[in-house]
């Protein structure tokens, strides 16, 4: 009865409080809703409780988590990895674009006129494939037929001059003729004739007195006719020798200076002649350049070819200049290029961090974006020792250019493309070889902490080359011994001895440092090797580069990692040099597989 009777009562309460009346009993009223509350504060206190117990639980077990896996590692739980053997590929993977190692360039043959281009008019469409004289650039040449026209008329004022002062020289060398051939020897005549009527005057004269001197003897004339006798035959005399004198001058001076004056005019009219040839000459040669330069307006394809416009890019990758209609071209600026498509290279730029491990014969493995399922041989042809220029997108990195020869390029393959370029610096079919982060590195020499057993040994390795994530062993660790990852973070156990500094010679590289030296194609087949089946004679003749039957100090120091434990144990007589006969004997000694192949020599024995 009283369950039933409290939530009516509660009702009636709800009721009256909702249409604003008091109950009958204030006191009443308050005791029963604090009947009600009661039972609801006290699950609300218990809900709290139980939540903050759950959470401190949760506190607890996280803290008890990571304090148990700190207590977990510190109590040998460390990460191991396994000493293996294996392939090993040290590859630069880069990307690059394809574009021909033979190119024709056709390039603006057309001068600059005041220091500006010439106008592109038509340039036929890039990709299009052309044939020999097909016609590929139009230049803008109106200024150039302007020239044409104004040269022409200086060419026909040059070729009026050039005749006139021919006309002159002719006309000089015809006055040297006319005056030795007939003026000289009319004057001379002349004289010629005034001397001989002298001479007679003279004879007829001396008679004349003769006979007049006979007759003054005889009394029969007087002495004044005697004495004009005697005067006319002096003036006769005199005549005589004027004629002669003035013949003597003619043939003696006046020959000779008018001569000289005709060969003075004429020497003179022959130099402006031969000037005027070199000014029409030079005109001629002019206006022949302005035709040229027409015709070099309109350029044709010198060979078949695919059309790729030679459009350059500024270092902030914007375009300097676009081949296109009204584009202004520069005199021996490149327009187009039509690559040899059976030369074909590919252009990757290497990053700064690993442009020292490329270099020219490398083999390479070229893939195409536009071809993914067929990969073409290549190898590296030069890497430019200088940087490319740098952009506002590279920051401060920067990349130097190798040019990969594609070798056998199928048709399919375009100036432009997008190549994936593998570049095999280092290849082994059989190399010892651990994680890059199981080697603690200190002042050249490297060690790595081995498991053996319950105990940590600090050991010291020789190593190889490394592609970044493994490295090559050659000396100091065993196939299927167990290094720790990261040593570093275990310092308790390390065991470093105390090293001198490193010393750097004078060549500039570390002590212990070594050389690359080129691989196989990426694409041979396995390699053979002392203990693995393969003729330790072929192996000799590989090894004895000059052929003198014995390997030399250098040639020892040459020959690759994997053969050096055989090559240290074939020089039986310590004389620092290996004949084929101690060669073969250390080759047949060895056992595949066992503890003794060659490439496992050394410190790790």
């Amino acid at each position: 009865m009283v369950v039933s009777t409290r939530p009516l009562c509660h009702s009636r309460f709800k009721r009256s409080v909702a249409a604003g009346c008091q109950p009958a009993n204030r006191h009443a009223g308050s005791l029963s809703l604090r009947k009600h509350r009661l039972p609801t504060r006290s699950g609300s206190i218990l809900l709290i409780v139980i939540v903050l117990l759950v959470v401190l639980v949760g506190i607890g077990a996280v803290a008890w988590f990571y304090f148990s896996r700190d207590q977990e590692a510190t109590a040998e739980n460390i990460l191991l990895t396994p000493v293996f053997r294996g392939p090993y590929e040290h590859i630069v993977l880069e990307q690059g674009q394809v574009e021909s190692s033979s190119n024709v360039e056709i390039r603006c043959e057309v001068k600059s006129r005041s220091g500006g281009g010439t106008e592109i008019i038509s340039v036929v469409d890039e990709g299009t494939n052309v044939k020999k004289g097909d016609k590929l650039v139009e230049l803008d040449k109106s200024a150039l037929d302007q020239d044409l026209v104004q040269q022409q008329i200086v060419c026909n004022t040059s070729h009026a001059l050039v005749v006139q002062a021919e006309n002159t020289l002719q006309a000089a060398e015809i006055s040297r003729i006319e005056y030795l051939e007939g003026t000289f020897r009319q004057e001379e005549q002349t004289i010629l004739s005034e001397i001989f009527v002298a001479e007679e005057n003279l004879r007829r004269a001396q008679l004349s007195f003769q006979s007049t001197e006979r007759l003054a003897a005889k009394g029969i004339v007087t002495a004044l006719q005697l004495e004009g006798d005697q005067f006319a035959v002096d003036k006769a005399k005199n005549e005589l020798e004027v004629g002669q004198t003035k013949l003597e001058v003619l043939r003696k001076y006046t020959r000779e200076k008018t001569v000289k004056q005709f060969d003075s005019d004429i020497a003179t009219a022959k130099a402006r002649w031969e000037a005027e040839k070199k000014s029409d000459q030079l005109e001629d040669q002019k206006l022949k350049e302005i035709e040229e330069q027409i015709e070099k307006c309109t350029i044709f394809a010198p060979e078949d070819g695919q059309v790729v416009y030679a459009s350059d890019h500024n270092r902030w990758g914007g375009s300097e200049f676009v081949v296109e209609p009204g584009a202004s071209v520069r005199e021996r600026q490149v327009i187009i290029r039509l690559p040899d498509p059976a030369k074909m290279q590919v252009k990757a730029k290497i990053n700064e961090s690993r442009i020292s491990s490329v270099r020219a014969g490398l083999p390479v493995a070229i893939e195409f974006d536009a071809v993914r399922d067929q990969t073409l041989r290549g190898e590296v042809t030069k890497v430019n020792q200088y940087a490319e220029p740098d952009s506002w997108r590279s920051g401060n990195i920067k990349e130097y250019a190798a040019f990969i020869k594609i070798s056998d390029p199928p048709p399919g393959v375009r100036s432009g493309m997008n190549a994936e370029v593998r570049i095999y610096v280092e290849q082994l079919d059989d190399a010892l070889q651990v994680p890059v982060t199981t080697l603690y590195e200190t002042k050249g020499h490297y060690f790595c902490l081995v498991k053996d057993g319950n105990k940590w040994e600090t050991r010291e390795v020789r190593v190889g080359s490394s592609n970044d994530t493994f490295m090559t062993i050659e000396a100091g660790l065993k196939e299927g011994e167990l290094v720790a990852m990261n040593p570093r973070s275990y310092p308790d156990k390390l065991t470093i001895p105390d090293l001198p500094d490193e010393e750097v010679p004078e060549n500039g590289k570390a002590a212990g440092a070594k050389e690359p030296r080129p691989k196989g194609p990426p694409f041979a087949g396995p390699k053979e090797k002392p203990g693995g089946g393969a003729d330790p004679t072929k192996i000799f003749s590989t090894l004895d580069q000059d052929s003198d039957g014995t390997l030399s100090a250098d040639e020892l120091k040459a020959a690759p990692a994997d053969q050096r434990g055989l090559i240290a144990t074939a020089d039986a007589d310590g004389d620092g040099t290996v004949s084929l006969e101690e060669f073969t004997k250390a080759a047949a000694s060895l056992k595949p597989g066992g503890a003794n192949r060659a490439g496992n020599g050394g410190a790790g024995q």
